[in-house]
């Protein structure tokens, strides 16, 4: 069975009551067994990773390629505007991946329109809500990325 990595950035361990009126009420464990289990119907593994650091976030991604994951998720929050660390560990591995925000990031403050991701990602979803998780797994899979 293939893998996707759902891989989340820093302060969305917060979703369920970090500013509900952008993010809603939905919290981050339910988002990773929501996609778990969509992924087992449409027939993909789905490893949940979460962390505040970026290296972190680095390091998973490296441990992906070694583990064979067929593509990623990510919404690497905060860091989707800074990290040029977190761009190039997603080219180095050639991880295919779709960049997930849950707020259209082009409603809001002018430093978020920037992606230092979009560029490189085969699909960026904005604006969904916590659906975009959803709709980004079914795209890889649809799509046979996966």
């Amino acid at each position: 069975m293939k893998t996707v990595l759902l891989l989340n950035g820093p302060n969305l361990n917060l979703l369920g009551t970090r500013e509900p009126q952008i993010y809603g009420s939905t919290t981050l464990a339910d988002i990773e067994k929501h996609i778990a289990a969509l992924g087992a119907q449409l027939g993909v593994a789905v490893a949940c990773y979460q962390s505040n650091s970026e290296g972190e976030l680095v390091g998973r991604i490296h441990r992906a390629r070694e583990e064979g994951a067929a593509a990623a998720i990510i919404n690497a929050g905060a860091y989707t505007h800074t990290s040029v660390a977190l761009r190039d560990a997603l080219a180095g591995t050639a991880l295919p991946f779709v960049e997930v925000h849950i707020s259209n990031v082009y409603k809001r403050e002018a430093f978020r329109h920037h992606s230092y991701l979009s560029d490189i990602a085969i699909g960026v979803i904005a604006g969904l809500g916590v659906y975009g998780y959803e709709a980004a797994l079914r795209f890889l899979v649809e799509t046979k990325a996966v």
